[in-house]
């Protein structure tokens, strides 16, 4: 069997750069053929653990020594933010929420290495090395919330949309004196809900707004309360 001291006989060459290369590559491939990675259960632990050092690797986005209750705050204030209405708008969320987290965990990291070594010419590489994490995180963190705008830009244009066209037909419907319910409007196939208050007080917007193009309908609308009046 090759080992490290005992590589593979490679072609003979008359260039010595050529040569070593050769030779080089003959006794990488006659190790990695010796390597199997670690054995014991000690060892197989530590290697399964090595990304759960920093963690900024790791699956897990909580490392054993945070405090879970916290992350679920950390969570829930970006739940409360960005209201996801969707499936992919809450897996965006939560893939926004966890990568922040991990990119709050750098400073701590940083003053931990800091505090055990002060001297940060002796720590370039690690520093470094979370630097690129800090960088591939922050480009994450802005890809996944421009994604999420996207998307909910987009849901909240088909949105008023909807509301709109419900707005409309409510009003066509009242100025003919036709009665009119919002299942009318088949919300179940437009993929939104509205209550009968939320169409009717998009229509009495509609009319302020546009008069002309609005006309007055035969039986008007119920009153909009104070508060709303002072809003419109």
């Amino acid at each position: 069997m090759a080992t490290a001291a005992q590589a593979p006989a490679t072609p003979t060459t008359t260039d010595p750069v050529e040569r070593w290369l050769s030779q080089r590559a003959a006794t990488n491939r006659a190790n990695a053929k010796l390597s199997t990675g670690p054995r014991t259960e000690s060892g197989k632990q530590r290697s399964s653990l090595n990304a759960l050092r920093h963690g900024l690797t790791a699956r897990t986005s909580v490392l054993p020594t945070e405090d879970p209750e916290t992350y679920q705050r950390h969570i829930q204030q970006f739940l409360d933010e960005y209201a996801p209405a969707t499936v992919t708008e809450t897996q965006l969320v939560h893939e926004i929420a966890n990568t922040a987290w991990r990119l709050n965990r750098i400073p701590f990291l940083e003053a931990e290495l800091l505090s055990q070594n002060p001297s940060p010419q002796a720590l370039i590489q690690q520093l470094a090395t979370l630097g690129l994490h800090g960088s591939r995180l922050s480009r994450q963190f802005q890809k996944a919330v421009d994604q999420l705008r996207d998307i909910q830009e987009e849901r909240h244009r088909l949105e008023r949309r909807q509301l709109t066209e419900a707005a409309e037909l409510l009003i066509r419907h009242q100025r003919k004196g036709l009665p009119w319910e919002p299942a009318d409007f088949l919300p179940e196939q437009s993929g939104f809900v509205f209550s009968k208050e939320q169409i009717e007080r998009h229509a009495r917007k509609l009319i302020l707004q546009n008069p002309a193009f609005y006309p007055a309908i035969a039986r008007p609308l119920p009153s909009a309360p104070p508060e709303e009046q002072t809003k419109e």
